[in-house]
């Protein structure tokens, strides 16, 4: 780090104090240098379970990959107690690949003449049971339970030989008398027969059959991870799949794609009720879309769903079973004089994610960040300024359609930090607490070693006011870290935080980057 860097992250710190200093971790599957990156290879989804012990990644290609952690094993290989972590403590989480499997294949639609990508949209992680690990996986059109289970391995082993027979299944052979034909069977042995014994005559050869010899199967102490598809929940979405999320009951979850949201029993895989639909009995009038949607972490009559037009509708279960009328509804009222051709596009949100004690929504579109308070509808409670650069250049990012990129968002498991991706493969982290003025910057995958830069103290915000987050050299210049002009082809749209420690896993094409704080 230059001394100008070192400057500037000891006054960050000092207005600061409680802004955590991220670290580089691990990477999986980074490339070399010239290599290029094959589209099947690059990441599509990222999820941890609820206990941050695994983790999951999807492909373009239609593969899961599982990860386990392996730091915070003791010397018997048990897990330490989840409930003694705490957040102030550093660690250094390490995880290794687990396994992979093959979730999802290329298929065409023959009465719709649509072809359905195997690219895996979604992975959510369901409650384990018996050491077996359970997930949800979707492409576009299908979703899938899958099971993950360490069996033991069965192997063959010797022949069942008398203790007096040879050790080889040729001396079984040679015991064979000259006097008659032989017939060899499979296992290496024969069976003697006179020599008037006819071929095609299925009577027993004169003096009966020896004892057969088999193979003996025995189960050795080896165990190898076996994921089986448990049940495959399909032909219930004309369009295309968004969002899987799991309730918080342990036995449903729902499906949303641009019109419908869909809830099913985990059990059962041939019916799911409808209850949500914003199809317009007349399409060319169909103002918006859904676009992510996702159940409350406690209560599993509520879910919440987002739209084209920047808004969040919470919804409860409980008042009808079609849920086309919602509860409350959090959209931000447009200022005055603001409205461009561009409005609309990057007011759409891309992902929600709700609070783990499920008080507050934490949304992203285009541009920003916007945490919500679900007993607050007249609008966020904080909003945070991603790449406030690119104001002025919508219009190239239309040309190119970077505009309609979708960004993921997440929240640290005690609520007090939000983060989010964005080009160059650069992650941004900011604190949501009352006061907070962190606002960190980090650059995932050109130099994973280097160390991350705060920006300066942002304004105090109020719940209803805007607050525009300014990083020096970057937001304002257009160039990232390093000096060099944004790379709107590397972008980093999947990103998750761990549960429990401050630990974000970030993919950036084909790679996973690890970082701790």
């Amino acid at each position: 780090m230059s001394a100008g860097e070192e400057e500037e992250v000891a006054v960050a710190s000092s207005g600061s104090p409680q802004a955590l200093e991220w670290k580089f971790s691990q990477v999986f599957g980074e490339r070399t240098a010239g290599e290029e990156v094959q589209e099947v290879d690059i990441i599509s989804a990222i999820e941890f379970d609820k206990t941050g012990d695994h983790l999951a990644t999807g492909d373009r290609g239609g593969r899961v990959v599982l990860f386990e952690r392996i730091d915070a094993r003791d010397q018997g290989g048990h897990r330490r107690d989840l409930e003694r972590r705490d957040y102030s403590v550093s660690r250094h989480p390490e995880f290794r690949y687990k396994t992979e499997f093959q979730s999802h294949e290329p298929e065409f639609d023959y009465l719709k003449s649509l072809e359905i990508e195997e690219k895996i949209n979604k992975i959510r992680w369901c409650q384990t049971a018996n050491s077996a690990l359970f997930l949800l996986s979707t492409n576009d059109k299908t979703i899938k339970f899958w099971k993950v289970q360490e069996k033991k391995v069965k192997k063959v082993c010797d022949m069942n030989l008398e203790p007096s027979a040879s050790l080889s299944n040729g001396s079984v052979a040679s015991s064979c008398t000259s006097s008659s034909s032989k017939a060899y069977v499979a296992n290496g042995g024969c069976i003697e027969r006179p020599l008037n014994y006819l071929s095609n005559d299925f009577s027993f050869p004169f003096g009966g059959i020896p004892s057969l010899h088999l193979p003996v199967v025995v189960t050795s102490q080896e165990t190898s991870l076996v994921a089986r598809c448990r049940r495959i929940y399909a032909h219930a979405h004309d369009y295309h799949i968004n969002s899987i999320s799991n309730n918080s009951d342990g036995e449903t979850f729902i499906s949303a794609d641009d019109l419908r949201i869909n809830l099913w029993n985990l059990e059962i895989s041939n019916q799911s009720f409808n209850i949500v639909d914003v199809k317009p009995a007349n399409m060319e009038d169909l103002t918006e879309v859904i676009t992510s949607a996702e159940f409350h972490p406690i209560h599993c009559n509520m879910l919440a769903y987002s739209s084209s037009k920047g808004s969040i509708r919470l919804i409860d279960l409980r008042q009808s079973a079609l849920c086309d009328s919602h509860c409350k509804l959090f959209e931000e009222q447009e200022v005055a004089g603001s409205r461009s051709f561009f409005t609309e596009i990057i007011a759409s949100i891309s992902d929600i994610k709700f609070a783990k004690d499920g008080r507050h929504i934490l949304s992203r579109d285009y541009m920003t960040l916007k945490l919500w308070d679900i007993n607050m509808d007249s609008g966020p409670v904080a909003t945070f300024q991603v790449h406030e650069y690119l104001r002025p250049k919508l219009c190239d990012l239309y040309e190119n359609d970077s505009i309609f990129d979708k960004f993921e968002c997440c929240l640290s498991g005690d609520g007090l930090r939000v983060g989010t991706g964005s080009y160059s493969n650069l992650f941004r982290v900011f604190g949501c607490s009352e006061g907070s003025t962190e606002a960190t910057t980090l650059e995932a995958s050109k130099n994973p070693m280097r160390r991350q830069i705060p920006t300066p103290s942002r304004p105090s915000r109020s719940l209803s006011s805007l607050s525009r987050v300014v990083r020096r050299g970057a937001d304002n210049s257009g160039v990232d870290t390093n000096g060099n002009a944004f790379d709107f082809s590397t972008k980093l749209l999947h990103l998750a935080w761990h549960p429990a420690e401050n630990a974000l896993a970030c993919a950036a094409s084909n790679s996973l980057y690890m970082y701790y704080a």
